[in-house]
C-alpha cells in the first residue's frame, strides 16, 4: 500500500467510525414501519439529538419526496441517501446492511420456525400478535400526524394530505399511487408558478380600487363648495361616508390564502457535492437498470418453465421495481407473487405479515421470509437460506440502484425552484398515504384461530384502547416506539388471560 493510500484510509476512518456510531442501532430499534422510520431519521440526522446534524431540514424534505417518487422501500432509500450525502457510497452500503440485516436475520429465523409448527397457533400467540398490531397502528398514526405537521406549509398542501389519504382508502392498484404522487407534485408546481402571481395581481387591483375611492371622496366635497379642512364630524357627512366606504371595502376583501410571510419555496443551499455521483455515471446506472429490468421481464415472459431461483428473483425484482409507497403497498403484490404460484401457504404468509409489523427495520425484509419458505417448500435439497438471499437481493436492489443513479441528477435539479415546488406536493400526497396505511393495518390486525387471515381491530374495543394508549405514551411521555410496541403485545396477552382463558 502506498503512503498516499494509507493516509487517505486513515483520513476516512473517523468519518466511518462516526457513521457506525450514529447508525449501528437503527436495525434493532427502528420499529413501526416506514412512517415511524421517517421520524426516527429526522430526529437523528436533522435534529441531531445533541450531535452534529448530517443534513438540514430542506434536504430532508427533498429526500423524503424523492424516496416516495422512486420505487422500492421508502425508508431504506431515505437512510441510504442520507448516509451517501454525508459520507459517500461505500459508507451508505455499510449503513444499509446495519439497517436491514438484523430484521432480515430475524425473519429468516422465523421461517425456520414456521416450517415446524402446526396449522393452528396457540390462542395466546394470536392475542400477542393482535396486541402488537394494535400498538403498531398507534405508532403509525402518531407518525402520520407528525409528518403532516412538517409537510403542511399552506392550505394547498393541507388539501393534498387529505386528498392523498382519502384517495388511498378508496382504491388500490399498482398504477394508482404513482399517479396520485404525480398529481400532488403538479398541483404545487402549478400553484407556485401561476397561482401566487394571480393572487398578487388581484391584491394589487383591490388596493388600487380602494386608493381611488379614497381620493375621489374629498374631490366630491370640494366640488360642492366646501373646504375639506372645514368639514365637521357628522354622522351623515362626507367624512363618515369616506370612513364607511373604506371600512366596508376592507371588511369584504377576502382573506389572502397566502400570508405575506409565506414566500415561494427556495432551493436548499446545503452542500452535497462532496460525495455526489458524477452525472454521466448516474445516467449510465439508470440506463443499465432499465436494460436489466427489460431483460428480466423478457425472460419471465419467454421461458415456459424457468428455474425456481430465477422465478423467485424475477418476482422479487419486479416487485421492488413497480412498488411505490413502501411496505404497505408491497404486501398484496407479494401475496400474488408467492401464494398464487403455490410457493407459500396463505396461513404462513399471514403469520409472517403479522410478525413483520413488530420487527425493526424495513418491511421489505418480509421478502426474506417468503424466499426461505419458497425454497423450503420446493422439496429440493437446496438450503432455504439461498432463497432468503435471492429474495433479499431482488427486493432491495431496484430501489437502491435507482437512488444511486438519481443522486447525480438531483444534485443539479435541486437548485431549480420548479423541482422544489414539485417535491413539496409529492411530500404532502405521500403523507396522506401514511394515514391510509393506518386504516389498512387496522382492518387486518386482529388475528384469531378462526380468522387467521385477519379482521378489523374494531371488533374488540380493547385493541382501540391499546392503539390509543400507544399513541399517547409515545407522543406525550416520550416512551420509545419499540417499548410501546412490546407493551402492546403484553397488553394482548393480558387481555387473553382476563377474557379468553
Amino acid at each position: 500500500m502506498s503512503l498516499n493510500a494509507l493516509l487517505y484510509k486513515l483520513a476516512r476512518r473517523p468519518r466511518l467510525v462516526d457513521v457506525f456510531l450514529r447508525t449501528y442501532d437503527l436495525g434493532i430499534t427502528a420499529f413501526g414501519g416506514p412512517p415511524v422510520h421517517f421520524q426516527i431519521l429526522h430526529r437523528r440526522f436533522v435534529d441531531g439529538l445533541g450531535k452534529t446534524p448530517w443534513i438540514d431540514e430542506q434536504t430532508y424534505q427533498e429526500l423524503f419526496g424523492i424516496s416516495q417518487a422512486l420505487p422500492g422501500p421508502a425508508s431504506t432509500k431515505m437512510v441510504f441517501s442520507i448516509a451517501q450525502i454525508h459520507a459517500g457510497l461505500l459508507p451508505a452500503i455499510f449503513v444499509f446492511l446495519l439497517w436491514s440485516l438484523p430484521g432480515a436475520i430475524a425473519m429468516y429465523g422465523l421461517s425456520l420456525g414456521v416450517q415446524r409448527i402446526g396449522d393452528v397457533l396457540p390462542a395466546p400467540a394470536y392475542a400477542l400478535l393482535s396486541g402488537l398490531n394494535a400498538a403498531t397502528v398507534g405508532i403509525i398514526a402518531l407518525a402520520a400526524v407528525q409528518l403532516a405537521r412538517k409537510a403542511i406549509t399552506d392550505k394547498l398542501t393541507r388539501i393534498l394530505v387529505v386528498v392523498g389519504g382519502c384517495a388511498g382508502l378508496c382504491y388500490n392498484a399498482l398504477w394508482y399511487l404513482p399517479v396520485l404522487i404525480v398529481v400532488g407534485g403538479l398541483s404545487t408546481l402549478i400553484w407556485d408558478t401561476f397561482g401566487r402571481r394571480w393572487i398578487r395581481r388581484i391584491k394589487m387591483r383591490r388596493r388600487s380600487v380602494i386608493g381611488g375611492i379614497q381620493e375621489l371622496v374629498p374631490r366630491e366635497s370640494a366640488t360642492a363648495g366646501q373646504n375639506p379642512d372645514d368639514i365637521t364630524i357628522s354622522p351623515t357627512g362626507p367624512q363618515r361616508r369616506q370612513a364607511l366606504t373604506t371600512a366596508t371595502l376592507s371588511s369584504i376583501t377576502p382573506l389572502n390564502p397566502l400570508q405575506e410571510s409565506d414566500p415561494a419555496p427556495q432551493p436548499s443551499q446545503n452542500d452535497i457535492s462532496a460525495h455526489s455521483i458524477a452525472i454521466k455515471c448516474g445516467i449510465s446506472l439508470i440506463v443499465l437498470f432499465f436494460t436489466a429490468f427489460a431483460t428480466f421481464i423478457t425472460l419471465r415472459a419467454v421461458l415456459p418453465n424457468p428455474p425456481l431461483l430465477l422465478s423467485l428473483f424475477n418476482n422479487m425484482f419486479l416487485a421492488g421495481t413497480i412498488i411505490f409507497g413502501g411496505g404497505p403497498v408491497v404486501i398484496p403484490l407479494l401475496r400474488d407473487y408467492v401464494v398464487e404460484p403455490g410457493w407459500v401457504s396463505p396461513r404462513d404468509f399471514l403469520l409472517g405479515l403479522a410478525i413483520i409489523q413488530a420487527m425493526p427495520g424495513p418491511n421489505f425484509n418480509f421478502a426474506v421470509y417468503l424466499g426461505a419458505l419458497t425454497i423450503a417448500g420446493s422439496g429440493g435439497k437446496m438450503p432455504s437460506i439461498v432463497g432468503a438471499l435471492i429474495a433479499f437481493l431482488g427486493i432491495f436492489a431496484p430501489g437502491l440502484w435507482l437512488s444511486v443513479g438519481f443522486q447525480s441528477i438531483w444534485r443539479v435539479l435541486r437548485k431549480r425552484r420548479e423541482v422544489v415546488s414539485l417535491l413539496r406536493g409529492v411530500n404532502a400526497a405521500a403523507v396522506g398515504f401514511v394515514f391510509t396505511a393506518v386504516y389498512r393495518l387496522w382492518e387486518i390486525g386482529y388475528l384469531t384461530a378462526e380468522q387467521s387471515k385477519g379482521v378489523s381491530l374494531g371488533q374488540e374495543p380493547w385493541w382501540l384502547i391499546v392503539a390509543a394508549t400507544t399513541f399517547t405514551i409515545v407522543e406525550w411521555f416520550a416512551v420509545p416506539p419499540a417499548a410501546a410496541i412490546l407493551l402492546g403485545g403484553i397488553a394482548g396477552l393480558g387481555w387473553w388471560g382476563a377474557t379468553q382463558r
